[in-house]
């Protein structure tokens, strides 16, 4: 088989070291020459208009995928009837567009929170007095990680927060006072067939996952059931393949959906070291035919991000559990360099283990 993906950033570096584990050969594009995937299969380099290149890409490919959402939707469009992609066009045009999404979450009953959509000056006055403040107002596209995003706590700072944004097309959001911020990973097969991760607890700062614990604790299985219910109709809807994450909420035992990401997903990262088969292997035998693989534990696990610096690695690998990957990218403020796995056989050990790790990036 041979997979091609749109993006070479460490999602695609992932993706094709899976895919070597499965025999599976991977073809990269990107417009970037020095993409971290590059250094472990095939890229071309190219941008993601060009439509030359993409057929050059598109030579040989069993199926095409895309391993970030804001590849451009007219680029993954460019191969429908020519090769399979999966997920579909339509499942990133919905995650690309935060309406949109909204919109999907509330025709199939999932909760979410309030929102207006704004077009034009006239909109962000009236969104005020729908949403009240404090909130959270979002570009509509185009915005991860923390960007294109900016807090509002008055009529003043929505008006200049809209300028500040573009003065383009946008979305005010509540701001919700939840208990803490939850994903739920799985992976549908050309078959149907769904296979779950368990619930995952994440910390954001800045607007960027800085770690993870898996399982998230004191998730009982009613709330487990409850977001495997959701992320099953969002995958039925969209008629997905692939592995989909979706972003929640957690406020006095009651789920509400943020956001999903139709790839491999960051707070899935553990699944390497911390179960029987990772996101990355999964995702490949989905879009490919395969049968999935189990999504079963291997104990408990944690993920710290490594951002903007290089860590001390040395020292990292000191400590018991640790598993360090580092994507080979330049040092740079707000950037992922890497991540780390921690594997143990206990809550306790884990967090430990994630309190040193995090003490060692501090430095």
């Amino acid at each position: 088989m041979k997979v091609g993906i749109l993006g070479a950033g460490q999602l695609g570096q992932m993706l094709a070291l899976a895919g070597r584990r499965l025999g599976i050969d991977c073809r990269l594009l990107s417009p970037d020459p020095q993409a971290p995937a590059g250094q472990y299969a095939e890229l071309i380099v190219a941008a993601y208009d060009n439509q030359a290149a993409l057929a050059h890409f598109a030579e040989g490919l069993d199926v095409v995928t895309y391993e970030f959402e804001s590849i451009p939707a007219e680029a993954v469009e460019f191969f429908d009837g020519k090769v399979p992609v999966r997920p579909s066009s339509r499942a990133l045009r919905t995650a690309q567009d935060r309406v949109e999404e909204k919109q999907l979450f509330e025709r199939i009953g999932i909760p979410t929170a309030r929102y207006v959509a704004i077009e034009t000056t006239s909109d962000v006055r009236a969104a005020a007095d729908k949403i009240g403040f404090p909130a959270l107002l979002k570009t509509r596209r185009q915005g991860y990680d923390g960007k294109g995003q900016t807090r509002i706590d008055s009529r003043f700072d929505l008006e200049r927060g809209w300028v500040s944004l573009g003065a383009g097309p946008s979305i005010l959001e509540e701001i919700v006072r939840f208990d803490r911020e939850l994903s739920v990973l799985a992976v549908r097969a050309q078959t149907g067939e769904i296979e779950f991760y368990p619930m995952v607890e994440n910390f954001h700062s800045e607007g960027m996952l800085r770690f993870s614990f898996a399982p998230a604790p004191r998730i009982d299985a009613n709330t487990q059931d409850k977001a495997q219910g959701f992320t099953r109709m969002l995958m039925e809807d969209l008629d997905y393949t692939g592995v989909l994450a979706v972003e929640m909420f957690e406020k006095s035992g009651e789920l509400i959906a943020n956001e999903i990401a139709p790839r491999v997903h960051n707070s899935g990262h553990w699944t390497i070291e911390g179960a029987d088969t990772s996101q990355f292997e999964n995702h490949l035998r989905a879009i490919t035919g395969m049968e999935l693989g189990s999504t079963d534990l291997r104990g408990v696990s944690g993920m710290v991000n490594v951002i903007g610096r290089e860590p001390d690695v040395a020292r990292l690998r000191e400590i018991s559990g640790v598993h360090v990957h580092m994507y080979g990218k330049a040092a740079a403020p707000r950037r992922k360099l890497g991540h780390i796995t921690v594997t143990a056989d206990d809550g306790q050990g884990m967090r430990a283990a994630i309190a040193q790790v995090r003490s060692v990036l501090a430095r």
